[in-house]
C-alpha cells in the first residue's frame, strides 16, 4: 500500500504549473449547494482534501471563515500557495487522505475535487468520518474528460487518452500507481455505513479555450506526465499526431468548454 500511495503523490510531481494554468476550476455552484446542505452559509472550517494546485480550494475564499487544502505532493503546494492570496482565509498543509493531521469533528465541508479515485475508498472515508462533525458534509467531485467544445477534437483527445493508457501498461506505470474507479464513488460512499444521506448531484461549468488550452490538458494529465518522464518522445507518445489534429479543427480562435461535474454527497 505504501508504494501506491508514493507512486500516486510522485504522478503529480513536475508539472504543477502546467496543471494550474490549464486544468478548470469547479463550479462556483458547488460551495452553495454544499453550505445549503450544511444548513450554514458561512462554514466555519472547509477542508479540501487533495487540494493540488488550489483550483477547488479558492472556490472557497470568502465562502468559509477557514480553509485548509490538503496535499501531499510538495510541487503542487508550492503553485497553491503562490497562487492563493494571502488574505484569502486559505492556508496548505502536508497530509494524507487517510491521516489530514486535522482535529476530530472540526470540520463543516471536506471536499475532494478530481482527487478522489487517487484515495483507497474505506480508509480515506473513515478519516473523513473522524474529521467531520455530525451533519457535516462531504462531497467527490469529479469533471468529464474531455469537455464538450467540437466533437472531432474530443475523438482525438479520446484517442490519444486511449494511446497513453496502453503505453502506461506497457511500459509498467501501473504496477506501482493504483486508481480507483470514478463510477464507484457513490457506492462507496453509501457502503462506507459513516453516512445518513448519500446523494449525487450533476451540475455544469463553462471556460473558453482554443487549441492551445486543449493541448495544455492533454499535457496536465498525469499518464502523459508519467510517459515524457521515461523519455518518451511527444511523437511516441501520440502529441505530435494530437497537436496537428487539433490545430486544423480549432485554430487559435477560443470557444465555449462545456464541463460536466459529478458531485457524490455524503453527510454524516
Amino acid at each position: 500500500m505504501t508504494e501506491h500511495i508514493n507512486a500516486n503523490i510522485d504522478r503529480f510531481s513536475g508539472f504543477a504549473d502546467c496543471y494550474d494554468r490549464y486544468r478548470p476550476q469547479p463550479p462556483a455552484v458547488i460551495p452553495e449547494i454544499l453550505a445549503q446542505l450544511l444548513g450554514d452559509p458561512m462554514p466555519t472550517l472547509v477542508v479540501d482534501l487533495g487540494s493540488g494546485t488550489g483550483l477547488s480550494t479558492r472556490i472557497w475564499a470568502g465562502k468559509a471563515r477557514e480553509v485548509i487544502g490538503i496535499e501531499p505532493n510538495a510541487d503542487m503546494r508550492r503553485v497553491a500557495k503562490a497562487q492563493t492570496p494571502p488574505d484569502a482565509g486559505i492556508r496548505y498543509q502536508n497530509g494524507l487522505s487517510t491521516q489530514m493531521h486535522v482535529p476530530d469533528a472540526s470540520a463543516d465541508i471536506i471536499c475532494c475535487s478530481q482527487a478522489f479515485h487517487w484515495m483507497a475508498p474505506e480508509p480515506t472515508l473513515a478519516e473523513v468520518a473522524r474529521v467531520l462533525h455530525p451533519g457535516g458534509v462531504f462531497a467527490a467531485i469529479d469533471c468529464d474528460w474531455p469537455p464538450t467544445l467540437h466533437w472531432q477534437a474530443e475523438q482525438a483527445y479520446r484517442a490519444l487518452m486511449h494511446q497513453v493508457g496502453m503505453l502506461e501498461h506497457q511500459h509498467g506505470i501501473y504496477h506501482t500507481v493504483k486508481k480507483w474507479p470514478k463510477d464507484r464513488h457513490l457506492a462507496n460512499i453509501q457502503a462506507s455505513g459513516h453516512f445518513r444521506y448519500t446523494n449525487e448531484v450533476i451540475v455544469h461549468h463553462v471556460e473558453s479555450g482554443n487549441t492551445d488550452r486543449l493541448i495544455g490538458l492533454a499535457l496536465s494529465q498525469g499518464g502523459v506526465e508519467g510517459l515524457l518522464k521515461l523519455g518518451l518522445t511527444e511523437e511516441e507518445i501520440g502529441l505530435t499526431a494530437f497537436r496537428a489534429t487539433v490545430y486544423a479543427l480549432l485554430g487559435d480562435t477560443p470557444c465555449p468548454w462545456y464541463f460536466g461535474y459529478r458531485v457524490r454527497l455524503g453527510v454524516r
